[in-house]
């Protein structure tokens, strides 16, 4: 009897245990089905739609998040630079290249909960594409550092991990056919200060 009691208990941790942490990496660090990679920038295209999968729905009510329609933007996250180590924010980084087809861009850099790091006093917390310097053929170099940089500078402050998050607005990217242009920019380390 006594046999059977601890049997059954310890299937109980083993049921409770295992359905806790399944369900926390599923929200935590799973990052759902229907996702666009392209290089270091990964997207939901589906987020913020009725086809939205229940991780996806799951992370975006514990996040609080208000994902964009499918017809209005979508947002691409760099967790990484090319060299597959994770973004820090005492480093310095370029970003390379150009954005994808859309009518207009934001980026700017974020802590792992996706909540924008503060650039501190008198500096711009986000760029855009409208006010960034290109290049005669399009291109552009976005500097992301805590230091000041010349030309296109994104600030950062603080330490620890973050995240680039680089919005598209009004793109055909999410319901890509082949015919749009998938390039991103890359992102490459340049220096660690800390």
């Amino acid at each position: 009897m006594l046999r059977n009691v601890l049997l059954a208990l310890i299937a109980l941790v083993i049921a409770v245990g295992g359905g806790t942490l399944s369900a926390w990496y599923a929200v935590n660090r799973f990052d759902g089905f229907g996702t666009l990679t392209v290089g270091q920038w990964t997207g939901y295209p589906d987020a913020g739609t009725p086809q939205s999968d229940p991780y996806a729905k799951a992370r975006a009510a514990r996040e609080g998040a208000f994902p964009l329609g499918s017809a209005e933007g979508l947002a691409f996250y760099a967790y990484r630079d090319d060299q597959g180590q994770a973004l820090n924010r005492q480093c310095t980084y370029s970003i390379d290249g150009n954005s994808p087809n859309s009518r207009f861009w934001t980026l700017y850099a974020a802590d792992l909960a996706l909540i924008p790091l503060d650039p501190g006093a008198e500096r711009l917390p986000a760029l855009q594409s409208r006010q960034i310097f290109r290049s005669e053929n399009g291109k552009f170099t976005v500097s992301v550092s805590p230091k000041a940089q010349s030309g296109n500078w994104l600030a950062t402050t603080g330490d620890g991990r973050m995240v680039l998050v680089l919005t598209l607005y009004d793109t055909p990217v999410g319901s890509n056919s082949g015919l749009v242009d998938m390039t991103f920019p890359v992102v490459k380390k340049v220096r660690c200060d800390g």
